[in-house]
């Protein structure tokens, strides 16, 4: 049985956002200087909590953490283009959201799954060039249970 991976089904979902199509051609840890390139770059599991039962069985709260960079067309000077590109950081962040609270995003612990949050926070303009490319990330992070049981 092939199973996707986490990250896989991250980027599947991202896909999902009516807004942008970020499903096609988004890297992973690269992104090209061209408007509409998209990269996911994985920056870790951080380990928040850890609790042990009297048997010894673990719970584990966890968090992975992302940041989703984007190319965008963006010419120095031109304040339209940049309320544009804000404007869509925001609804973004807003549909990240909405999908969490209503249990549309994915996914990753194996208890307390209605519990999971995935947050979008941060989006900013993170570079631009003279060319006209602007660069803007946001910052992912996804909250979630593990359990271990002692055999």
């Amino acid at each position: 049985m092939d199973q996707k991976s986490d990250l896989d089904r991250l980027r599947e979902w991202l896909g999902t956002y009516p807004g942008y199509d970020l499903a096609a051609n988004m890297l992973v840890d690269y992104l090209d200087s061209i408007p509409g390139s998209k990269s996911l770059r994985p920056g870790g599991l951080v380990e928040i909590s850890r609790n042990e039962d009297i048997l010894g069985n673990v719970t584990v709260s966890n968090q992975y953490n992302f940041g989703l960079y984007i190319a965008v067309a963006k010419s120095p000077g031109d304040g339209a283009s940049a309320a544009y590109n804000a404007d869509w950081v925001l609804d973004f962040q807003r549909w990240v959201q909405q999908q969490s609270i209503t249990h549309r995003a994915p996914t990753f612990g194996n208890i307390d799954q209605q519990q999971e949050r995935i947050k979008a926070q941060n989006g900013e303009l993170y570079d631009t060039d003279q060319d006209g490319v602007g660069l803007y990330i946001v910052a992912l992070s996804a909250e979630f249970k593990e359990k271990y049981e002692v055999i």
